[in-house]
């Protein structure tokens, strides 16, 4: 019979802490040697990966019915143009400062918002009623009624739950964030 004492378990398991280690330490170093001996293969597929994270925006919500999208980084924004832009307002949620949104502009500068209880309208059209609280169970505001401002846009997700212009939480976007115009690929 093989009795062990806690002594013994506690080199046994320090002993297989540093086979492991060990054994990690080497396959890192094989992997390194192998990368660097056909870097030929690999530097070009690090360039296409550099140039498609670049240009190309995968969408994984909800919030817009495509999926992957082109960047044009030049074209200037119009009215119903789907854009890329760096979230710019305070964390909230899961959402973090300088976050990827993927929304459709609908409001342009000169453009007025209103807001009437929690149905906010843009040139009178309806867009959206703000909800009250995250999914977190934050409470949100809906956007203050005025003028788009020059160099603001009011974007919007077509699903009811997109976090958009709607909140004041998230506001307009001004031209600064915007990170390109989008065609659709899929």
């Amino acid at each position: 019979m093989d009795v062990t004492t806690p002594g013994h378990a506690a080199l046994a398991t320090g002993s297989a802490a540093k086979t492991w280690l060990a054994r990690r330490g080497a396959d890192q170093r094989a992997l390194w040697i192998h990368l660097c001996q056909r870097w030929y293969g690999y530097l070009p597929c690090a360039f296409l990966l550099w140039g498609a994270h670049h240009y190309l925006f995968f969408n994984v919500t909800a919030s817009l019915p495509y999926s992957i999208v082109w960047l044009d980084r030049e074209a200037v924004p119009a009215r119903g143009d789907l854009v890329v832009y760096r979230f710019d307002g305070d964390e909230l949620m899961q959402i973090r400062k300088g976050a990827r949104f993927f929304k459709r502009i609908v409001g342009l500068p000169g453009d007025e918002v209103s807001v009437v209880g929690r149905r906010v309208l843009v040139n009178g059209a309806d867009v959206g009623i703000a909800k009250q609280y995250t999914l977190d169970g934050h409470r949100l505001e809906p956007i203050a009624a005025g003028v788009i401002p020059q160099d603001a846009y009011y974007v919007q997700g077509t699903h009811p739950m997109s976090f958009d212009s709607r909140y004041r939480e998230s506001g307009l976007v001004h031209s600064r964030q915007i990170i390109g115009t989008v065609h659709v690929i899929f």
